[in-house]
Parts: structure tokens; C-alpha cells; sequence
């Protein structure tokens, strides 16, 4: 059997995501963020094209690095304003019964008990269709925003992260049997109280005593979902991640990745068939030629190059320079902000850039064609590069889902390469991972605390590559 592709719609709850500038496209949705009605009308067609979810990005901060301040952000409605994406799961979920919602949470500035609660809430409202993006946070201003001075040192992040996961796994697989809740209306009790139990965690991080408030969901532990490229990320996402979030300039280098992650996970002694990693792409699609091309055109004509520059916190305006100006230039004058042009190659000019910021197709995950080319391209990166599937990136709400759904969903059915409808019931973690498979496998890091014994065990904190 072909590998069959899994799709989400990377969204967030903002104007401006990922290609930013298109808002003011006259075909485009984004400023409809604030209402319902959007993300409602966004999860039934959705459901329509049988995706397996929305993936919902966050930011707990501006980005204000660029031009020392966060007015090109706020201009371009680059990811400010933005509003929480976990409480519009809850009104998707309603008009839906098989789409998948996976939100980003960060696990440096708020605590896990809380986070806990609101989790095992939507896996209960969306019966077991919700999966959780790690995040540890980057920004300098997220930081300034839960009253720290500077970021938290990158690999000391993942520390806490680390600690943050064996907390919430105590709550949400132990702290409760899975019989706990009996529902005796004779004997008057709704929860057996010998099968419900403190946690007591004392760790370098955090002090938890429990017991979890939320009975047993289908799911109990979210899917995991990671991003990651960094050792210390790769070293966390071998113990914990079930998808990760992941890419590469070239097949070799996307398989390199996927190949050190799993192998992460046989030294955490888990089965590296046990995670599913998905890549960030583009697909402008079009039934001829012609109307690719015009799609590319109206979408370039509106690119915001500024905007990109503000959402790579570059340091130097590249766009107060002369475009025939190289970049070696640059960094040999040590021109304010210097530092950041590491990205480049020294011998492009700052036209170049500008030129590859304002385009679409820098990237290895990106295709433009017809339903043909694009089948093509995907099967590649199924084949080639060994993913399991993308986050599709959007240009214009809704065109974007809706020509992938209309043209592209079929041929990738006719090369049996996409699903031809949901398994009705089906958890989120069972869509990626087979029937019956509801739950954190048992070789997984978190399945320990079943066994209640676990939790009187010392914690064993991850080692991070020094």
C-alpha cells in the first residue's frame, strides 16, 4: 500500500501567519480572525475535505527586534493582534465530529496544573480529537511579559520542559484510574475515591500535589506534536513526541533529521515507527497553467517583504541599503545588526534577499501546478524525503484549503495516496497512529505512571547534549 499523506491547515489565530501581506488581498478572509463564524465556517469545509486537522500556531510576544521597535509588526498585522487558539477549538469541534484540532501551548511561563485542566477539557469536548504543539518560547518580549528580564536560556528551556511533561503525565495517567468514575446513583457516588490519588511532585521546577481535576478522556495525554532541529530539542522530541514538526533544504538532509530523531528514540527504548513527522508546505494550485501563474502574480504583488523581515527578528533593515549591495559587504562594515545576515550567503546582494523574502518558492517544500504537478511533488516527499505528511500553508482564507480540497484531494485519491473518508469515532492520535490506539503506547515515557507506584519514584530528568 502507497503511504497515504496526512494534511493539516496550519493556521493561527491572527491576521497575518506566515506569508504575510496577502491580507489585503480582496479575496482573503484574515481579517474575519475576531468572529466565530470563521473559525466554524473554516472547520466544516475542513471536515469536507476529510483533513486530518487545523494546527493552530502561537506566540506569547511580539516581534519588535526589527527597526528596535514593534511598529512594522503591528502595521502588518504580522501575528499581533492575536488572540488564544485554544478557545476557538471548542466551537469547531461543535459543528464537526472528525476533524482533528492540535493547538500550541508553551511550557516556560505558565504552570502545568492549569494547562492540565484545560487540556483533558477539550480531549473531552472534541471526544479525543485534540493534540498539543510543545513549545518552549523564543521571544525576547514573551519573556519581558511574564516579568523576566531576558529569555530563559535556550537549552535550560527544554530543562523545564522536560520537568513540565513528567507533571502533566502524572495527571494525566496517573492520578486517576480508569475505572475511577462508576456513576452509582444507588450507593451515591459518582467516583470511587480509592481510585483517584495526590501526585505529590516535588521537583527543581515545579511542586504539584494534585489529584488531576479532570476524569479520565479518551485520550487521557493529548498528541504530541514537536518542533524541533536543535540537539537539545531533538534529545526531548526522542523522549516525548509522537509527531514532529520538521524540515530540511534537500531530501538527504529531511532524511538525516527524521533518522536522528528516531534513533533518539530507540536510546529512550521506544519504537521509532512511533513517530509521524510533518513538514511546513506550500501548494498553489490551479486547473491550468494560466491560472497557477495568476495566482503567483496576485500573490507577489502583495508580499510584504517587511513583514517577513520583522518575523525573522532580523536586526538590520536590509531595505535601507542598495539592492546591488552584497552582503560580505555588510558584515565585513559591522553595520548594526550585522550579526543576523549568518542566515545569508555573503556573496548575495541585499537585492537577492529582499528578492527570495518576497518570493514563494525558497523553499524545498513548496509546488506550484496543477493537481498532476502537485500529486507529483507530494509523492516525492512521501517517497523521497520520508514524510508523513503537511502543514499546508496558507495564502488566502479559505482558497487555499478550498483548491487543495477541490483539486488536488481527488488525484491524490485516484493514486491512493489520500483517504477516502474518516473512520468514524476515531481518536486523533488513532488517525496517525491505527485503530485501537488511543492512548500513549506503552513504550512511551509517560505510559510509567500507570502504575501508581511510579509516582512515589524519584523524577528522572532528561540529559541534554552539553
Amino acid at each position: 500500500m502507497p503511504k497515504q499523506l496526512h494534511v493539516n491547515l496550519f493556521e493561527m489565530n491572527c491576521v497575518s501567519h506566515i506569508v504575510h501581506g496577502l491580507w489585503v488581498h480582496p479575496d482573503n478572509n484574515r481579517h474575519r480572525f475576531n468572529d466565530l463564524d470563521y473559525w466554524t465556517e473554516l472547520a466544516q469545509l475542513l471536515e469536507y475535505g476529510t483533513f486530518d486537522g487545523v494546527f493552530l500556531a502561537d506566540v506569547i510576544g511580539t516581534y519588535d527586534r526589527f527597526r528596535d521597535g514593534p511598529e512594522t509588526s503591528l502595521r502588518e498585522g504580522m501575528q499581533i493582534p492575536s488572540n488564544d487558539p485554544l478557545l476557538v477549538i471548542p466551537a469547531m469541534a461543535g459543528v464537526t465530529k472528525n476533524l482533528g484540532f492540535g493547538a500550541t501551548f508553551s511550557t516556560t511561563y505558565e504552570p502545568p496544573f492549569a494547562f492540565a485542566r484545560r487540556m483533558s477539557t477539550l480531549d473531552h469536548l472534541t471526544k479525543g480529537r485534540v493534540g498539543w504543539n510543545i513549545v518552549t518560547s523564543y521571544l525576547p518580549n514573551a519573556a519581558r511579559n511574564f516579568g523576566h528580564d531576558t529569555e530563559v536560556v535556550h537549552d535550560h528551556r527544554y530543562e523545564i520542559a522536560d520537568e513540565y511533561l513528567d507533571v502533566l503525565y502524572k495527571l494525566w495517567e496517573g492520578s486517576w484510574d480508569d475505572d475511577a468514575v462508576i456513576v452509582d446513583r444507588e450507593r451515591r457516588i459518582y467516583t470511587d475515591p480509592d481510585k483517584v490519588r495526590y501526585i505529590n511532585h516535588v521537583g527543581e521546577h515545579f511542586k504539584v500535589a494534585g489529584p488531576h481535576l479532570c476524569q479520565p478522556s479518551r485520550q487521557r495525554t493529548p498528541v504530541l506534536f514537536q518542533a524541533t532541529g536543535s540537539p537539545a530539542g531533538i534529545e526531548f522530541a526522542g523522549r516525548h513526541a509522537e509527531v514532529v514538526f520538521t524540515g530540511g533544504n534537500d531530501a538527504p538532509a529531511v532524511r538525516a533529521n527524521i533518522q536522528a530523531m528516531r534513533q533518539k528514540a530507540v536510546e529512550h527504548d521506544r519504537d521509532p515507527a512511533g513517530l509521524k513527522f510533518i513538514v511546513m508546505a506550500g501548494v498553489i494550485v490551479g486547473r491550468t497553467d494560466e491560472e497557477v501563474s495568476a495566482k503567483l502574480d496576485s500573490y507577489r504583488r502583495l508580499v510584504s517583504v517587511e513583514a517577513s523581515l520583522a518575523h525573522g527578528q532580523s536586526a538590520i533593515d536590509l531595505t535601507a541599503y542598495s539592492r546591488d549591495t552584497l552582503i560580505s559587504d555588510l558584515v565585513s562594515r559591522r553595520v548594526k545588526g550585522w550579526e543576523s545576515l549568518s542566515r545569508y550567503k555573503a556573496d548575495s546582494t541585499v537585492g537577492a534577499v529582499l528578492a527570495q523574502l518576497g518570493g514563494f518558492n525558497r523553499e524545498r517544500f513548496f509546488v506550484a501546478g496543477t493537481p498532476t504537478v502537485v500529486a507529483d511533488a507530494i509523492e516525492k516527499w512521501l517517497d523521497e524525503d520520508g514524510i508523513d505528511g503537511i502543514n499546508l500553508r496558507q495564502y488566502l482564507s479559505f482558497e487555499t484549503a478550498r483548491d487543495f480540497i477541490e483539486l488536488v484531494v481527488p488525484e491524490l485519491r485516484r493514486r491512493g495516496r489520500f483517504r477516502e473518508r474518516y473512520n468514524e469515532g476515531e481518536t486523533l492520535r488513532e488517525r496517525l497512529f491505527g485503530a485501537g490506539r488511543a492512548r500513549l503506547p506503552s513504550d512511551h515515557f509517560g505510559a510509567r505512571y500507570r502504575d501508581p507506584a511510579a509516582l512515589l519514584k524519584p523524577a528522572l530528568p532528561l540529559r541534554f547534549p552539553a
